[in-house]
Order: C-alpha cells, then structure tokens, then sequence
C-alpha cells in the first residue's frame, strides 16, 4: 500500500439493483463468472464498484484484461476476508428507506466477487456484522435477498462464503430481559480488549456512563480508571483482511457515520460502548445540553432514569411488568394532559447533539482497537490488519439519522486503502467539516498513527473533478447533507456565496 492515502470518489446512478443476487449487467473481462450469471437489469452498484478499483489504479497494468486483480495485493490465496457491513437494523421504523440505513448487498456483491478473484478458488469469505439488538436478521436476509446471495456463492466451485449475525441475542420489541433472546454469537468467540489508560475515556470520571442499554452497572464496570473494556469479535480480529463497507450518513452522537462509527458492528457486547454521561454539561454531563428542557421535563427525565435503574436495571419480571404499567398509565393519563416532553425536544435527549463529549471517545478507541489489537487482543505499536473500505453512498442517509433517516440520493461510491482518510473524505463531501468532527480530529493526533496526520496529504481521486480538491475547499458544500437536529450549525462548512 502507498505511503501517501489515496482515496478515490466516483459518480453513479441513485439506484440499487432489485434482483438478488444482483448480478452485474455487462461480462467484464475479469468477471469470474459465466455468462448465464450476467443480470438484465442496470447495476450501477457493480459498475460503481468496478469504477472505484480503476479510478485507485488498483493493478492498473492488467486493468481491462481477464486477468485484472484489484485487490491482489490486499487480499492472497488461503485467506480469510471479512467484509464488515452497516446492518444497523432490518427496517424504517418512520416508514422510509431502509437503504438510507443499512448497507445495500448489491455493494457487497461487487465487493465479494473481486475478493473471489483474489482468492483464486482458496479461502474464506465472511460477510459479518453485530447489528442493533432489535435488528430482525431473518427480516434483514429477507429483505436483502442475502439468501439468494449466499446460495449463489454455494453453488460455484472456489471460496467458502457465509453471511455471520455476531450477536448473542436480539429482541423484537423492548430491550427488557423478558422479550430477549439468545443467538449462536460469533463462532469464533469474544476478544475482551483493554485499552487502560491510553482510552480516550480513561481520565473521565465513570459514575454516570450510559451505555447500549439500562444495566449502567456494566458499563461503568468496564470503564473505570485503568480498565477501559471492549469486547470485540473473534471473527473481525482473526480476518487476514476486513473490508469495511459503511453506508453514508448522519449519526445524532458523533456526526457522521462511516468506517468509526461503523465499528459498533465488531462488537458483541454493545453494552461496554460508552454512549453519553448523564446530566447536561453544567452537572458534568453530556446527556442534553444546558437549558433544553423545562424543570417539568428535567423532572421526568431524572424519573424514567430511577425507573431504569431500578425497575429495569434488576432484572426481575414483576419489576419490568411494573415499568410497562407506568408508561402505560402516563400515556393514558398524563400525557393527553400535556405532561410529558415534546418529541422535536426528545430528539437531542440521550447524548444525540454535538456537545456529546463521551461517544466521540468510544469511537475513537474502536479505531484504535480494530487497527492495533492483535488476534488475541493484545495492543500492539503497528497496525495488525489489512483494511479497506468502500463507503456506499448510492443511496445515503440525512436528518434523523443513523436509525431514522430521510432518504439521500447522493450517487456516490468512496474508497480506499485507509479507514481514516476514506472517513475525511466523505465527511468533506457531506458538506461537513471533518475537524469539527471530534472523533477525527483526536485521530489525526493520536499517538498511535493511522496513516493521516494531514488530510492535505491525502491523495483524491475522481470522475467528479470538483471533489478532488474538497479537502482544501472550505467553502463548497458538494452533497450538502443535513446534519441530524442535534447537530445543525455545529458541522456544516460555510456556503458560498453567488457571485
């Protein structure tokens, strides 16, 4: 891989294939499959792909030819290559795309039949991720026509090929302990990593953490003074090479979603993520910001949090049971009285807004974890992976995002060799500027090196000649994202002005 990051951006059409398992629609030369697998409708995804290895000079000298290997010198034969999606949930819970949440398994097709060319008939290829706890994963494979996908692969000769939930339970409804249910896990176990002082979360005082859920017990237990827990996939840590493809979207804790954030996905026990400290900022918190609420609705937001603590928190049937008696009865009584708190208000609840000090350092420690843990989770002082990513941003996510967002036709695919500087680029797209976005701009001057001290040393390439320069234009809003509620005027760049 080169010194210098090079990222590349090319344009496609907003629109995903609809036929599993989403073939592509022209036999290129270095297609591995026959022709009776070639599809009849538009793929811009493949295309798409295809045009991001050729736009990086990936194998540049056999590009066109049937012998054209992109990521040969990412992925040799024998390996095992995890190719790590946004599977965040399995629908829209507003009713709108769930496209503009998750990524499309058209990207990861494209993806799954360069490796397999990389490959050369020998290895392993793992399609994984830990999505939220009310992720149906049936629903999602359903909707995906990822067993279409997975049947395809099965039928041709060459590289084994799974699809892997990495989660050790799920619920339909409620994160409450009697509508959870447990599932397999990863196969290949959980890596407990401790990153101790060297967290971004080590000198943050730990007794009001919030994490996944409301056992606060576990996730303050996990990260307090030298102990600063992550539990990570066994099968993400052991991959020879993980390929991350993130969707692209607005997050309501840290920004943006793209390769970070995406990095909840390799944990199995989402509840050691530290997600917001309790309390607005001037009682050392980061839960809502100063003012937001009225002391009526402080009050009932120190209520629903003793409710959790202690009628969910226990862990005991006739305790939940008491708790759904509650909201029930404030939902038929009080609230119809206007007892409650506005919903436009409940959108910046729950760390969701840009002064959200404790999410940005949670992920910032994933990145740290993924890229310098070794297989058994032990730090190390050089990378201990072969990365690359490919954010899909044909269709992308803005507003309420990550789980509500409004559709984006954005036609945009960016990749890279570089986690890092892939996420830069795309937050500059966004029309966002990536040092207001904490995450990247502890990063950038981390002790450990990702590879990008200086965004203007990343190398951008395009078939779009105006994103070349978006890492020194300041101005431009390119795709012009809208941020989530919590976030507006804390990220945007600045507009410019007509002439």
């Amino acid at each position: 891989m080169a010194e210098r990051p090079t990222v590349g951006v090319v344009h496609t059409a907003a629109r995903y294939p609809r036929e599993a398992p989403f073939h592509p629609h022209l036999q290129y030369p270095e297609y591995p499959f026959g022709a009776n697998t070639v599809g009849t409708e538009p793929n811009a995804a493949y295309d798409g792909v295809r045009r991001l290895f050729l736009t990086l000079g990936l194998d540049a000298a056999r590009a066109g030819t049937a012998g054209w290997n992109p990521l040969g010198t990412l992925v040799q034969p024998g390996m095992t290559v995890v190719i790590k999606p946004n599977f965040v949930l399995s629908r829209h819970k507003k009713g709108g795309d769930l496209w503009s949440i998750i990524t499309h398994p058209s990207v990861l097709r494209a993806v799954a039949d360069y490796v397999w060319i990389a490959l050369h008939g020998r290895g392993r290829i793992v399609i994984a991720d830990a999505p939220q706890y009310d992720c149906d994963f049936s629903e999602l494979r359903r909707e995906g026509g990822l067993d279409t996908l997975i049947a395809f692969f099965a039928s041709q000769p060459g590289p084994a090929f799974e699809v892997r939930d990495l989660r050790r339970y799920w619920s339909r409804r409620r994160h409450q302990p009697s509508m959870l249910e447990e599932l397999p896990g990863d196969p290949e176990g959980t890596v407990r990593v401790n990153l101790g002082g060297e967290s971004c979360l080590a000198n943050r005082p730990s007794g009001d953490l919030y994490g996944a859920s409301y056992l606060r017990g576990e996730v303050r237990a996990h990260h307090t003074g030298a102990r600063q827990e992550y539990d990570l996939s066994g099968t993400m840590l052991r991959a020879d090479a993980v390929i991350s493809v993130p969707k692209l979207k607005v997050h309501k804790k840290v920004g943006v979603t793209l390769n970070a954030k995406g990095l909840v996905g390799v944990c199995t026990n989402k509840n050691l993520l530290v997600h917001y400290t309790l309390k607005p900022p001037s009682a050392g918190g980061d839960q809502y910001p100063d003012g937001h609420f009225t002391p009526m609705e402080e009050r009932l937001v120190r209520l629903e949090r003793w409710m959790y603590d202690h009628l969910l928190a226990p862990e005991i049937a006739p305790l939940e049971w008491l708790h759904r008696a509650a909201y029930w009865l404030h939902g038929h009584t009080l609230k119809p009285l206007g007892i409650g708190i506005p919903a436009e208000k409940r959108k910046l609840d729950a760390g969701n807004w840009h002064g959200n000090d404790s999410a940005w350092r949670m992920t910032a420690d994933l990145m740290q974890v993924f890229h310098f843990a070794d297989r058994d989770g032990r730090l190390r002082d050089t990378r201990q992976r072969r990365t690359f990513s490919i954010i899909d941003g044909v269709v992308g996510g803005e507003g309420e995002g990550p789980l509500t967002p409004d559709r984006r036709e954005s036609g945009v695919l960016i990749g890279g060799d570089n986690l890092l500087a892939t996420d830069l680029v795309a937050t500059r797209l966004m029309g966002f500027d990536p040092w207001q976005i904490r995450t990247y701009a502890h990063l950038l001057t981390a002790d450990r090196d990702l590879g990008v001290r200086d965004p203007a040393h990343i190398d951008v390439r395009s078939d779009t000649p105006a994103y070349v320069a978006c890492l020194s234009d300041r101005t431009q809003p390119y795709l012009n994202f809208a941020p989530h509620p919590g976030w507006v005027g804390a990220i945007e760049v600045a507009r410019q002005e007509a002439a």
